[in-house]
């Protein structure tokens, strides 16, 4: 990996269709970017802000962006694969149609976002906070989502099967529609306090 940027400012970068590879970022600011159909491959993003950064179509793998803020930006059908996104926070961002394959995106904030058809597979999504947000018709499945915070969170046609539900209470989420499997109704049953016999 090459020597870090640190405390740099990157304003109006035109990185359309660029290829970062092995790149490391500390306390950095991007503003007004266009990282459109850029791909990064084993680069860190470290305390970095990104503010109206436009991620469409970017392609990420093995990076980490660690506790990163995301501000206005857009990522419509940004792909992530074996990425971590540990802490970061996104604040009125375009997230959909976004594509999750893998990596660790444990504490990351996400209130209030509209995550409806966005397809996250396999990823380590501990203590996630989707306060309020909507992942009506998406897909999480086969994700860690052991203590997410999913209060007022709507998961209406949302495929969860093999993923951790035990931090769902059905009384504060909406579930209809959602496809879970047996196993998963058995601890759904659980929080609710029933008696499987």
């Amino acid at each position: 990996m090459t020597e870090p940027f640190e405390g740099t400012t990157f304003r109006d970068e035109d990185w359309y269709g660029d290829e970062l590879v092995d790149q490391h970022y500390v306390n950095c600011e991007f503003l007004d970017c266009d990282l459109t159909e850029a791909a990064t491959r084993g680069c860190v993003f470290t305390d970095c802000t990104f503010g109206t950064v436009r991620f469409n179509a970017s392609r990420h793998t093995d990076s980490a962006f660690l506790r990163c803020t995301f501000r206005r930006c857009n990522l419509f059908q940004a792909q992530f694969t074996g990425c971590k996104l540990v802490g970061s926070t996104f604040v009125n961002s375009e997230v959909r149609p976004l594509v999750v394959d893998g990596g660790d995106w444990s504490f990351v904030s996400l209130p209030g976002a509209d995550l409806r058809g966005v397809r996250i597979r396999a990823a380590r999504l501990r203590e996630v906070d989707l306060t309020g947000a909507n992942c009506g018709d998406a897909v999480l499945a086969d994700c860690d989502l052991s203590g997410a915070q999913v209060r007022g969170a709507r998961f209406v046609g949302c495929d969860l099967r093999g993923s951790d539900l035990t931090a769902f209470d059905p009384a504060a989420v909406q579930l209809a529609g959602a496809v879970i499997s047996p196993e998963q109704a058995v601890v759904i049953a659980q929080v609710l306090g029933l008696e499987i016999r």
